[in-house]
């Protein structure tokens, strides 16, 4: 790695302030600080742009999983204006995890996201198949 993760890592905790936002005007200024206005987000289940459309998708994801949370599981590793991390969703109270996966960003000049690309590596079988756009994350 040819620079400092700072950058990277407080990305990225703005990143998991905004998946971890429950309520709408927190999650609404959590996804603005964390993304530029024409911000993106792909995974296998969903492309979104746009701070109301990350919010909604966002929002189906606790609607869908109450009571969990999405943490950061190893390090985050970065270079030029791009960063990788895994992820898990986690459950509050008995800590399972259903759902697993890493994620790819880019910054801009300000260190807001550009765009994510998510890759998802454990998934519930109910989740694989919901359709794009109103997927859970």
């Amino acid at each position: 790695m040819s620079e400092s993760n700072d950058r990277f890592e407080s990305a990225v905790v703005r990143y998991f302030d905004a998946w971890n936002a429950v309520e709408p005007d927190a999650l609404a200024k959590a996804v603005a600080a964390a993304w530029v206005a024409e911000g993106g987000y792909t995974d296998p289940l969903a492309q979104v742009r746009g701070h109301e459309q990350i919010s909604g998708l966002i929002a189906a994801a606790h609607e869908h999983f109450p009571g969990f949370v999405f943490r950061l599981t190893g390090k985050v590793d970065g270079h030029h204006d791009t960063a990788r991390f895994g992820w898990e969703l986690v459950h509050e109270t008995d800590g399972s995890a259903p759902v697993a996966g890493f994620d790819v960003i880019t910054l801009d000049g300000e260190d807001r996201i550009r765009s994510v690309y998510g890759f998802l590596d454990r998934v519930p079988a109910q989740v694989a198949g919901a359709p794009a756009g109103g997927a859970p994350r």
